[in-house]
């Protein structure tokens, strides 16, 4: 089973550096937070993500119905 790294970072530039950071650890598997309802914003933040983390990797956007909210 493959974890992926949870990426919450906002502006594409830092989503970049916390990819690249992951990928120096060895993570080849990412999850971006959505943050902007999969909206351009959303977009340009996959790309840095993609970019960051070079063919070989996974990378997603989280969709809302991804989000599990506990019971109460």
């Amino acid at each position: 089973m493959t974890v992926a790294a949870v990426i919450t970072a906002v502006h594409p530039q830092d989503v970049a550096r916390e990819v690249e950071r992951q990928v120096a650890l060895g993570c080849r598997s990412f999850v971006l937070h959505e943050v902007a309802g999969g909206g351009m914003l959303d977009q340009e933040r996959l790309g840095a993500a993609r970019y960051a983390a070079g063919l070989h990797a996974e990378v997603e956007l989280e969709s809302s119905s991804d989000v599990r909210v506990p019971a109460r």
